[in-house]
């Protein structure tokens, strides 16, 4: 990729975040719509998980494939079509006659959404290529995570009361068309000096793995054991396979080298930990608020601005303090503030009081804040540029596993507590264990955060680059690793 100029870089930053903008919005939005479409629709609460996770699930199965097909191919044209597809899969969405047909064209946005954020993220990394400039430009783009959190409820509770649940996918139009036409107008196209080949099986081994996972988890409390155990035995064999097949393909999909980097691997149980927080907050939080506070959709919202103001202030200044410090603090940070919230909630059943619900929310927006520049920093910071699309894809897909992990052992713990029990007489005793799950989510936050960001873990990233470089030259040598 070329030099850009310093304001040539800050547009394309600027268009990125778009793209990151319309995938988190839709999300916060969708969270906020969780009621109505249950009415609508006659969805169960599995049903409501499976409009979250069918979306999160394929992003994140393809999310290394996109990461990989982009350095390949070219990050520009991989990015425009991801744009294309999300953006008619938005509209699809929103003419979905029943839950099925919803939860397909999901997966239709999904397949978009892959071709967005790790390949931005790699045009990022690309384009700031010095480390403060780079750790910057992240905190900007997690602040657009922030920026989400908060419009998202208030705007799609406005959507949703005024008009219905349909119109949150419209929003993700005028966003979609506008980082297309200023794509095609202004990123410049780059590619990896060396491109990586397909891996097929790897490909389907990751599929099967996430899906039996997820189907296995969201199905428990409701399908008996002979329909979950061959789901989860589809699982265990896909991720032996995964550890068994990948190491011997020269250019893997998954390279389980980057996992010799403490940083890297405890970026990417972070991220899973973190994300899994996220996502079972954000459900449980939806549900609460209007099944059993009875608020609408918009008043919701306005309850989630306690969390989302804290990411949006939180993010940028993780961000900074990532590029002069490093990435412990910020990460003790978020583990804190976490843990801390998922506590209050389980212990101190903070739902029932304003005051402490209020205090739950910020501090749970307080841990989240910190806790996504120093994942996305310590995943690409200690990697070849060469690699840059794949390690980014790595830390996006913990981030979706994370989130779709999250909505199913959440919803699963919730669905288990109710029953054939309505929300409003149980919901505060059926989501105490979900709860304790989060604080244990923020606690692993913290601990990781600590073990992995010292001088010890610098060494094995260090070293783990210094063999990842040595590998290419060997293998563009055609010396067989």
């Amino acid at each position: 990729m070329p030099e850009l100029s310093p304001r040539r870089r800050m547009l394309v930053l600027a268009i990125c975040c778009m793209s990151l903008l319309i995938v988190s919005l839709d999300n916060t939005i969708l969270n906020v719509a969780l009621p109505s479409m249950q009415k609508e629709l006659g969805a169960s609460t599995a049903g409501l998980q499976w409009t979250i996770d069918a979306y999160t699930l394929v992003l994140a199965a393809l999310l290394m494939l996109a990461g990989s097909t982009a350095d390949r191919l070219g990050r520009k044209r991989v990015f425009v079509a991801g744009l294309v597809v999300f953006t008619l899969g938005s509209v699809l969405c929103s003419l979905a006659p029943n839950l099925e047909a919803l939860v397909a064209f999901r997966m239709v946005q999904a397949v978009g959404g892959s071709m967005l954020n790790p390949v931005a993220m790699s045009i990022i990394t690309n384009t700031f290529t010095v480390p403060r400039e780079r750790a910057r430009a992240i905190g900007a783009w997690g602040a657009v995570v922030g920026i989400s959190m908060a419009a998202g409820p208030l705007i799609g509770g406005l959507l949703v009361d005024s008009v219905g649940w349909r119109s949150i996918f419209w929003v993700n139009l005028p966003v979609g068309l506008a980082a297309l036409l200023l794509t095609l107008r202004y990123v410049p196209e780059s590619r990896a000096p060396k491109a990586r080949r397909p891996d097929p099986v790897g490909q389907v081994l990751v599929i099967a793995l996430f899906g039996a996972l997820t189907y296995a988890i969201i199905e428990a409390p409701t399908a008996g054991p002979a329909t979950v155990l061959p789901f989860a035995t589809v699982a265990l064999a896909a991720l032996a396979g995964l550890i068994w097949y990948e190491p011997r393909r020269d250019e893997p999909l998954i390279d389980l080298r980057f996992f010799r980097s403490a940083p890297f691997s405890g970026a990417t149980v972070i991220a899973i930990c973190g994300f899994a927080a996220l996502g079972g907050f954000l459900f449980l939080s939806t549900l609460y608020l209007q099944n059993v506070r009875g608020l609408d959709a918009l008043h919701a919202g306005l309850w989630m601005l306690p969390m989302a103001v804290p990411v949006f202030l939180c993010a940028p200044l993780s961000g900074r303090l990532v590029g002069t410090i490093g990435p412990r603090v910020p990460l003790l940070i978020a583990g804190v503030g976490m843990t801390a919230s998922g506590v209050l909630f389980a212990a101190f059943d903070a739902v029932t009081s304003d005051g402490t619900l209020f205090a739950g929310y910020a501090l749970f927006g307080i841990g989240f804040g910190f806790v996504n520049a120093p994942i996305t920093n310590t995943a690409v910071s200690g990697m070849p540029r060469a690699q840059a699309g794949v390690a980014a894809a790595v830390a996006s897909t913990s981030r979706q596993l994370g989130q779709t992990l999250g909505v199913a052992v959440i919803g699963a713990v919730l669905a288990a507590g109710i029953g054939t029990s309505s929300y409003r007489e149980v919901f505060v005793s059926a989501a105490g264990p979900g709860y304790w799950i989060l604080a244990g989510c923020g606690l692993a936050v913290l601990v990781l955060g600590a073990l992995t960001s010292g001088t010890w873990a610098r060494r094995t990233a260090e070293r783990t680059a210094e063999r990842l470089d040595s590998s290419e030259v060997r293998q563009a040598a055609g010396v067989r690793v």
